[in-house]
């Protein structure tokens, strides 16, 4: 047994590590998409109320676990780590390590007295106050079943990235797919009886099992627990002054929420359920390609910095953002061309508001990806201050922009996703201007060079896509996996492949690698005997 979990949690290369968090992602986004389908048929279907109800429950909670809690779980805790580590000090490590669980178990068990007192008021006055009787019932119930979820989620959290930090991404990795297995199994267990509540038993089931995963992941590590916490630490302080911009900045996200969430309640039944759902599909791709990349490369750029090659930190900073362009410009072409029949394939009844929504969001991925990355330059130099700063113009901006896009006599719904777009935009314009204020040599000629043959690459692959959608066109009677998927996968394949190719022929040095991989598989050679 302990053989099979130190192997499953050995070191890691990037490129194994990236792999490793892209397939394991993508799998968590199917149960996602899965999880939300079946909510789609069995909830969504026959009462728009309750899943209204339902997203509705999780603001407040995931408000408090971000604000308070979710600097910690990486981007502010890593490079101290990794200074640790570089020096050898492994007992320095757990030091910092059970410091930090310490105070934050004590502030997060807090936190879930007041969520689980106050959620009737929260709900009703702060997040959905057009919620009726009993689907405001609904979302204060789930909320209280939640309520634990954020310190559940904090120590889970803190567990992985130290894991992270010692190049092990396996058990970070899966942790979360039990998450969505556990909602998906109180689907079917509760729908019958208590109903869409049941899905906050299985959340709350499932954050438990996320802790259960990340705590056997420790194994091999030698990790030392110490009850206590040690505020004299130079280190431990520096952590904590670190966390309050970090975690501001994941809070006024949540704010951001909230905010949607309110001015689409205001916008009748049903709303708040279409907009969570698009981004869901919103979210799949960043997940993917923005936030699995990010993350694994994030511990090898701290340890560029603390090893002080500032050299190699900007060699690989570049490879990875222009690696993340390449990737992301053909996924953007994909989804907005395919926006209706992903649609129709992953939320059924609800697929002509879901496609809607998500066609105004396609912009948003792009710019969502490349800040997964830019944010980490500021981060592994141990700035949380600049991305705060930006995030509180671009959340004041979106909050302003929600106001006046989504009333009902402009653009509705669809008013919020637009505003997503652009303030995602927004946020890399002035992160890069930062940058190249402070280091005019990382975006160098040769780089835009490269990102102007991607784009004309892209180019080509819209092309693609526009052929590919006008042989397979989406039909009224287009129902169900095969038929849907089908087509669906014939012009992602046939866009992706075109992107490939013409990369390829224009030599551009993201192409090489893929390709020459496909070679392998192809030529692998069979022995017959």
């Amino acid at each position: 047994m302990n053989r099979v979990l130190n192997r499953a949690n050995r070191r890691v290369s990037l490129g194994g590590a990236t792999a490793l968090l892209i397939v394991v992602a993508l799998a968590s986004q199917l149960l996602g998409f899965y999880r939300n389908r079946l909510i789609s048929a069995n909830i969504t279907r026959f009462d728009p109320g309750s899943t209204d109800a339902f997203f509705a429950a999780f603001q407040i909670p995931d408000f408090f676990f971000y604000t308070i809690a979710a600097g910690a779980l990486g981007v502010a805790f890593i490079p101290f780590l990794a200074d640790h580590l570089e020096r050898g000090d492994r007992k320095g490590v757990w030091e910092l390590v059970t410091s930090l669980l310490n105070m934050l178990t004590l502030v997060m068990f807090v936190v879930a007295m007041v969520t689980f007192i106050f959620a009737e008021p929260l709900i009703h006055h702060i997040v959905a106050p057009r919620l009726s009787g009993v689907h405001l019932y609904q979302a204060v119930m789930i909320t209280r079943l939640v309520a634990l979820n954020p310190l559940l989620f904090t120590l889970s959290g803190i567990l992985t990235s130290v894991q992270q930090t010692f190049g092990r991404f396996f058990f970070f990795a899966i942790a979360p797919l039990f998450y969505n297995l556990s909602i998906i199994v109180s689907i079917y267990v509760f729908k019958h009886n208590v109903g869409v509540i049941g899905l906050g038993i299985g959340a709350l089931v499932g954050a438990f099992i996320q802790l259960i995963i990340a705590c056997v992941g420790l194994v091999g590590l030698g990790f030392h627990y110490r009850p206590k916490i040690l505020w004299r630490s130079k280190d431990f302080h520096r952590i904590l002054r670190q966390l309050p911009p970090r975690s501001i900045d994941q809070g006024i996200d949540q704010i951001n929420s909230i905010v949607e969430t309110n001015r689409a309640s205001q916008l009748g039944t049903g709303p708040i359920s279409y907009y969570n759902f698009a981004l869901t599909l919103h979210n799949v791709p960043i997940m993917l390609f923005g936030t699995s990349i990010a993350t694994a490369a994030f511990p090898r750029l701290a340890a560029r910095l603390s090893q002080n090659r500032p050299d190699l930190f900007r060699k690989d900073f570049l490879a990875i953002l222009r690696g993340m362009i390449w990737i992301s410009l053909p996924i953007i072409v994909i989804c907005f061309f395919c926006r209706a029949y992903l649609a129709r394939l992953l939320f059924g009844t609800s697929a002509p508001q879901v496609a809607f929504i998500f066609g105004y969001l396609t912009a948003a991925i792009f710019f969502r990806i490349i800040y997964s990355i830019l944010s980490r330059y500021f981060y592994a130099q141990k700035d949380t201050r600049t991305p705060l700063m930006v995030s509180i113009f671009a959340i004041a901006l979106n909050i302003y922009m929600a106001f006046n896009l989504a009333k009902p006599q402009a653009y509705g719904i669809a008013g919020l996703a637009m505003a997503q777009s652009f303030v995602a935009a927004s946020e890399v314009a002035i992160l890069l201007t930062v940058m190249l204020f402070r280091d005019h040599r990382m975006l160098n000629a040769v780089f835009w060079g490269g990102v102007a043959r991607i784009l004309s690459v892209t180019g080509f692959s819209i092309l693609a896509a526009f052929v590919m959608i006008s042989i397979f066109p989406l039909r009224i009677a287009d129902v169900g996996i095969v038929i849907l998927g089908a087509k669906l996968g014939s012009i992602a394949f046939v866009t992706l492949l075109v992107h490939l190719a013409v990369s390829y022929l224009f030599e551009l040095e993201e192409a090489a690698p893929v390709v020459a991989k496909i070679k392998q598989i192809i030529l692998w050679p069979v022995r017959i005997q």
